[in-house]
């Protein structure tokens, strides 16, 4: 695999040389996964409550993306967010915090599970209303474009989504004014417990995007390789100015769709296949086949993870819960406006 090469001048790209990337990709991703099975045991203890989303099985889907991203870009999804933002590099302390409700959350207790946000790695949140942030993160691709930052952004969203009008408001929108935006939908398979097929005709989701003449493409969404490589790709194309990507990641969730969810309408042998493809097992087994690092290196970075989140959790317990005054903060935002209607 080779290195991403910006066109950004002066960016730094974030990939990295092949052992070093893979090594990112398995501690990285066993960070995600330790951790939401600490949510899911968390919430079954009732400290967390509310919806939660987890994203077991697909942890590829981020960290074979971020290394391809360089430093600026920008990063949106739907309410399955916390694998992304501990895939930038957030702190998983302050993500942990904001599924307990606690001021020291990353949205300050107010947005729970479905709504983390980070402005330090570039996240632009979570987003609870299925589809939102579809043209929300055209927006943002604009401004990129009407500011030149040579930056592009990473739309995210499920399977469930492009059947929103506003998904395809969005591509139509993109492609015709060429911005730097990436969509990525990750198809698990079942919008919530509705399986593809049930939905459309249509079910292979990356041609929705040719019917805007816009590039598009099925992903591997087990292999953080594979996203990479899509990734390096639509980004780069953004970056000349070409426009936007349509990438369908085909992945799957080990979980059911919320913690509520008992997922009765998919088979044991069909979980089992999945998990047969695991990204990190996967991963793993190729770090050791190089001699890149031992067992006892990677059983050394797995005791490191659980003290990480056992870390978050203590912090977490520990910390307040927002006082009253901040019920109306953070609502409206001050601004001085030229001309005031009275």
């Amino acid at each position: 695999m080779t290195a991403v090469k910006s066109t950004k001048k002066g960016a730094k790209a974030t990939t990295r040389h092949p052992q070093e990337r893979y090594m990112f990709w398995f501690e990285n991703m066993l960070l995600m996964r330790r951790f939401e099975e600490k949510a899911g045991q968390l919430y079954g203890q009732q400290k967390i409550k509310g919806f939660c989303h987890l994203y077991i099985g697909q942890e590829a889907c981020a960290s074979g993306a971020v290394t391809a991203s360089i430093k600026g870009d920008k990063w949106i999804t739907a309410y399955r967010d916390h694998g992304l933002p501990i895939a930038l590099g957030s702190d998983p302390k302050a993500l942990m915090a904001e599924l307990f409700a606690k001021a020291t959350g990353c949205s300050k207790g107010k947005g729970g599970s479905m709504h983390f946000f980070d402005k330090a790695v570039n996240f632009m949140g979570g987003h609870g209303i299925v589809g939102a942030q579809v043209p929300m993160g055209a927006g943002i691709a604009f401004s990129e474009k009407y500011n030149k930052t040579g930056n592009v952004c990473f739309c995210y969203m499920g399977d469930g989504a492009v059947r929103q009008g506003a998904f395809h408001e969005a591509l139509n929108m993109a492609r015709t004014w060429s911005l730097p935006v990436v969509f990525v939908i990750e198809n698990n398979g079942y919008a919530m417990g509705t399986s593809l097929e049930r939905t459309s005709n249509v079910t292979e989701l990356y041609k929705l995007g040719l019917s805007y003449d816009m590039p598009s493409e099925a992903v591997d969404g087990m292999s953080p390789e594979a996203i990479h490589d899509a990734f390096s790709q639509a980004a780069d194309r953004g970056r000349r100015g070409d426009g936007p990507t349509l990438l369908e990641l085909r992945t799957y969730r080990y979980k059911g769709h919320s913690m509520s969810d008992p997922a009765k309408y998919r088979s044991k042998d069909e979980l089992e296949s999945y998990k047969n493809l695991d990204p990190i097992d996967h991963v793993r087994a190729v770090i050791l086949d190089n001699k890149w690092a031992s067992e006892e290196d990677l059983e050394k970075i797995e005791l490191k993870i659980k003290d990480v989140v056992n870390e978050c959790v203590t912090f977490a317990e520990e910390s307040p819960y927002p006082s009253t005054d901040e019920v109306y903060k953070d609502v409206y935002a001050e601004a001085d406006y030229p001309y005031i209607i009275e």
